[in-house]
């Protein structure tokens, strides 16, 4: 968009400067050429008028007559002048004129000839330095031009990027900050219906997620209720065959509950994420105020080396478990000291954050299996680090094992970027004028 837009607009600059400069530099020259010969003429004129006074009347010519119509008004050029009396005597004035001349001649009624020289010169300075005012306004009308052009071409560009970043963080199910007005009438109303369907596409999913929850609770309250009874009734029974069908039927209960929290994880998925601009320094800040009394009981030592510039896009909740999952972890399986710290990864403002520890590491038979559920080296569940894997990548992150000795593990998360902040990309716009929108929808609801 952008790029068009200067293009077409320096296009339309260049032809117009071509059109109009070149044709006004040629005539411009034409007519300094046309005035010069002019106004040799009109001298021209003005003494013969004079001498053929001056001969009518049986007077004298004056040398200083001559002389002044050789030298001319301050803005004409010196000529030399020649005049011949019918006499036969001549007279003269003005320096003499060497090189390609300018001639004129006019005779008098009386038999007197008047002629003057001007040098060609002078009046091709003057059309070449008309054509050179020419072309510097044309270089400055283009440079203009060009200047104009790229505010134009930012002006337009720049909410219509801001414009694509919100429409695809609506169609992944994300509400977008509210966008300031650019000035430009048509992209407004854009960002204006796109607030309205984030608006209503945030209902929608808000009640969805009610539902959600209220399914849950719904679902798991009876099914735990199941649950105890059907231990209690394995507990108090003497018959070994009630004994054993009660346990059958816990473990048909206890899978039912493992369906029904997929289902309902599948369908937060599907909804779409809940990621927001986070700064890690305060999801780890939380973690390392509840794991220090814990590893400090271990005998160990947690360090948090994270910057408080780092940004990520990230849901916090989902954020904050994946962190306390590899920091038990390193707990658990690892030994010496925990470390926590963040760094750039790449040029597209990507953030690792990495947990690692002094410990043994990974063994070599379960490395490339790490994150497979039921994978553990036998102290734990195998449960964790899939269900870390999974949240992370629900927010459109990266786990990984990067390391096997010393253990790194390495999550890789979205930073915010810069250029989408709308105080960077979107300039300051003036109050736009949609009272015809207004109009056609004067006898709305305010929050339709």
């Amino acid at each position: 968009m952008r790029r068009r837009v200067l293009q077409a607009t320096v296009a339309a600059v260049a032809v117009a400067v071509i059109l109009l400069g070149f044709p006004l530099a040629f005539f411009g020259a034409q007519f300094v050429l046309t005035s010069a010969n002019d106004q040799l003429t009109g001298r021209l004129t003005n003494l013969t008028r004079t001498v053929e006074t001056r001969l009518e009347q049986g007077e004298e010519i004056p040398q200083q007559t001559l002389d002044n119509a050789a030298e001319g008004r301050p803005d004409e050029s010196s000529v030399e002048v020649f005049v011949q009396l019918p006499d036969a005597t001549q007279l003269t004035a003005g320096e003499p004129i060497s090189g390609e001349t300018r001639v004129v001649a006019q005779p008098t009624e009386s038999g007197a000839l008047v002629v003057m020289r001007a040098s060609y010169w002078d009046a091709y300075l003057r059309a070449v330095q008309v054509i050179f005012l020419v072309v510097a306004a044309s270089v400055v009308a283009f440079a203009a031009g060009i200047a104009m052009a790229v505010w134009q071409a930012n002006r337009l560009s720049a909410p219509l990027v801001y414009l694509a970043a919100s429409a695809e963080q609506l169609g992944s199910g994300q509400v977008r900050p509210r966008l300031d007005p650019s000035g430009v009438e048509e992209i407004d109303l854009v960002a204006a219906e796109l607030a309205r369907s984030s608006d209503r596409m945030a209902g929608r999913l808000a009640a969805e997620r009610q539902f959600a929850s209220d399914a849950s609770h719904q679902l798991r309250t009876p099914l735990t209720a199941l649950s105890m009874r059907l231990e209690e009734i394995a507990l108090a029974s003497s018959d070994e065959d009630v004994r054993e069908e009660a346990r059958i039927s816990l473990e048909q209960v206890e899978r039912l509950v493992t369906v029904v929290d997929d289902l309902l994880t599948r369908s937060r998925r599907a909804q779409g994420g809940t990621t927001e601009a986070v700064h890690l320094i305060e999801v780890v800040r939380q973690q390392e105020e509840e794991w220090v009394p814990t590893f400090t009981k271990a005998g160990r030592d947690l360090v948090v080396d994270v910057s408080d510039d780092f940004q990520v896009l990230a849901t916090p909740g989902a954020l904050a478990q994946v962190l306390a999952t590899l920091i038990e972890n390193s707990l658990k399986h690892g030994g010496g000291t925990t470390t926590v710290r963040a760094r750039p990864s790449g040029t597209s403002g990507a953030v690792a954050v990495e947990v690692s520890d002094e410990g043994p590491g990974v063994p070599d038979d379960i490395a490339p299996r790490i994150f497979e559920r039921e994978v553990t080296s036998g102290a734990g569940t195998g449960l964790g680090l899939a269900l870390a894997r999974d949240l992370a990548a629900a927010d459109g992150g990266r786990l990984e094992l990067a390391q096997r000795r010393p253990p790194v593990f390495a999550l890789f998360l979205a930073g915010v970027p810069r250029l989408l902040d709308p105080q960077v990309i979107l300039p300051a716009g003036t109050s736009i004028s949609s009272r015809g929108r207004r109009k056609r929808r004067g006898q709305q609801p305010e929050g339709e």
